[in-house]
């Protein structure tokens, strides 16, 4: 039985995306040829891999302990590439990086660019998930470093702490709200949202706080960023809400008024998790040790 790191590799992909045409996209395949070597895997373990279905692919039993091997010798493989790289000078290759909305859009540009700059021969595959799910794929080997919420259960990751902000709600100056120092959450579920696209890790965080407080959002317009967010509840659209950082630096541009939520999910201690330190590449590692001494410079960033 014979496998190489392409296939390994393929078949990785296949499983995170739930598809062999999206898995073969990833790893940069033409589906033909992606179909061809799962079905050479296949046939040379003698059982399938892969149940096939109308909504994609799910791994079988065998399937599962193969993305499990595959995971432990491609970050084995990566690791002897790194220890070899470092005879011929700067380190290169990738390192993917999973991060809730939060830290992504209020962090992560600013302390990824100078690790970037300082590092031009590492890439960062940078995906915006929910904790939760971050967690799991940082647990199974998916990705190399994760930035979640400090509330969610990290299990047996090792965990350092990264940065502290709150959620806050922008309304336009002059609304009712506005003069209010607080506000908790459900109490705001009858005005019209301005909101990020319903895929967003944030989005779909605040619709599960939605139904828990027993009401859904009303969301009058989606959009992709936080700053479109901003001018849209300047211009009477609807409220939204956004990290404190964030509001922070648009209410010196634009006229919009911020609003603390009581709520406890609010404030937000962000963590960096990763499966363990020792099993990192040796680029992860640097980006890891970048994105800790960014934290410190930072003073943690407490909310207040």
């Amino acid at each position: 039985m014979r496998f190489d790191l392409t296939d390994l590799a393929l078949f990785l992909h296949v499983v995170q995306a739930g598809s062999i045409t999206h898995g073969a996209a990833r790893a940069n395949l033409a589906l033909a040829a992606a179909s061809a070597r799962i079905r050479n895997l296949e046939a040379s373990l003698g059982a399938p891999l892969l149940d096939r279905g109308r909504h994609g692919v799910t791994p079988t039993p065998a399937g599962q302990k193969l993305a499990s091997h595959a995971r432990l010798m491609l970050a084995q493989a990566e690791r002897l590439r790194d220890d070899l790289s470092g005879y011929a000078g700067e380190f290169g290759g990738s390192v993917r990086v999973l991060s809730n909305t939060n830290a992504l859009t209020a962090f992560l540009p600013e302390a990824l660019s100078g690790f970037l700059a300082a590092h031009p021969r590492i890439n960062v595959e940078l995906q915006e998930m929910l904790s939760d799910e971050i967690v799991e794929a940082i647990a199974d080997g998916s990705a190399d470093i994760g930035i979640v919420a400090g509330t969610v259960d990290t299990g047996a990751l090792e965990i350092h702490p990264y940065r502290c902000d709150r959620f806050v709600l922008i309304v336009p100056r002059g609304h009712v709200l506005a003069s209010r120092a607080q506000v908790a959450f459900g109490e705001v579920l009858d005005e019209d949202f301005v909101g990020l696209d319903r895929s967003s890790a944030l989005q779909r965080f605040l619709a599960r706080q939605a139904l828990v407080a027993g009401k859904p959002i009303k969301l009058r317009v989606q959009l992709r960023s936080f700053d479109a967010m901003c001018r849209l509840v300047q211009a009477g659209v609807g409220v939204g809400i956004v990290p404190e950082s964030t509001a922070r630096s648009m209410s010196r541009l634009l006229d919009v008024g911020t609003v603390t939520l009581s709520d406890a999910w609010a404030t937000r201690q962000l963590l960096l998790c990763v499966q363990s330190r020792q099993g990192l590449s040796a680029r992860a590692c640097r980006l890891l040790d970048h994105l800790l001494a960014d934290s410190e410079g930072a003073g943690g960033q407490a909310a207040g």
